[in-house]
């Protein structure tokens, strides 16, 4: 029988504190967090994260709806796949999201600072801030959003568009109105309060049909944010093939006509 090579005591040493935990920073990345598992069949759930920004995705008596959230249910059903929707704080949804391999992650501006951060399913939709004023206001002509020349235009408070506006001159209860939401600023401009509002047209549509209002009740008088789109972001260390999976699916919602009866359910 052979005899069995020892190491020498210093090593046997060392390997029994790594084995103990007791040697930080010697242990690989590899050992020391694991490689979240993949299967080829996919994960036995996919739990997507979102917020409340209506009518894309938006928690009503308790249940996650809008426009994204159907579609994602659509996809993920023609894809052969369970799934649970969680609505939370945008940040919350994030973190959530971040800690799972199984997560979706929506309605997520695709950005270039966010490329590598995904796997991408979508577009979703177009993504399109405007600055609309009263239709029958033809006298609110703002030449740019630099140059309101006197006119009051309201934005959310804490927005990405407000904090735009702000650094590019804009100030608050001058230029500005803030408010807490969109519906609340809609409510001031139609009475007369402002004179221009900044909001993504899916929800100018969207709060003036809660109104009974036509989404012609608004015009558009200057682009804010129009060249992005919407998505579904996959943790960028998920198996490539479940992408594939949903985009596939997505993509044959849309050939099929499914995609257009739903958006026309939510922004004709």
């Amino acid at each position: 029988m052979p005899h069995e090579i020892q190491p020498p005591p210093e090593r046997r040493l060392c390997c029994l504190l790594l084995a103990a935990g007791l040697l930080p920073g010697a242990l690989p990345a590899a050992l020391a967090a694991p490689a979240r598992p993949r299967t080829a069949a996919g994960p036995a759930e996919l739990v997507a994260f979102t917020e409340n920004l209506p009518p894309l995705n938006h928690a009503e008596h308790g249940e996650a709806r809008g426009f994204s959230t159907e579609l994602l249910k659509m996809v993920a059903a023609d894809a052969g796949l369970p799934l649970r929707v969680q609505v939370l704080p945008w940040q919350r949804s994030v973190q959530e999201a971040g800690r799972r391999a199984d997560s979706v992650l929506f309605s997520l501006t695709r950005t270039p600072e966010r490329e590598t951060q995904y796997r991408w399913v979508g577009p979703i939709s177009p993504r399109r801030i405007l600055v609309y004023r009263l239709s029958h206001r033809a006298d609110v002509r703002p030449p740019s959003l630099k140059q309101l020349g006197g006119l009051r235009m309201g934005v959310t408070r804490d927005s990405a568009a407000a904090r735009q506006l702000i650094a590019e001159g804009l100030r608050p209860e001058v230029e500005l109105e803030l408010a807490i939401d969109d519906a609340t600023n809609l409510r001031k401009l139609l009475a007369g309060r402002m004179d221009l509002i900044v909001m993504l047209d899916w929800a100018a549509a969207w709060h003036l049909r809660e109104l009974k209002l036509p989404y012609a009740t608004l015009t558009p008088v200057l682009p804010m944010d129009v060249d992005k789109s919407y998505w579904y972001g996959l943790p960028a260390d998920s198996d490539p093939a479940l992408a594939r999976r949903l985009q596939t699916a997505l993509d044959r919602i849309r050939r099929d006509g499914r995609y257009e009866r739903l958006r026309q359910r939510y922004f004709d």
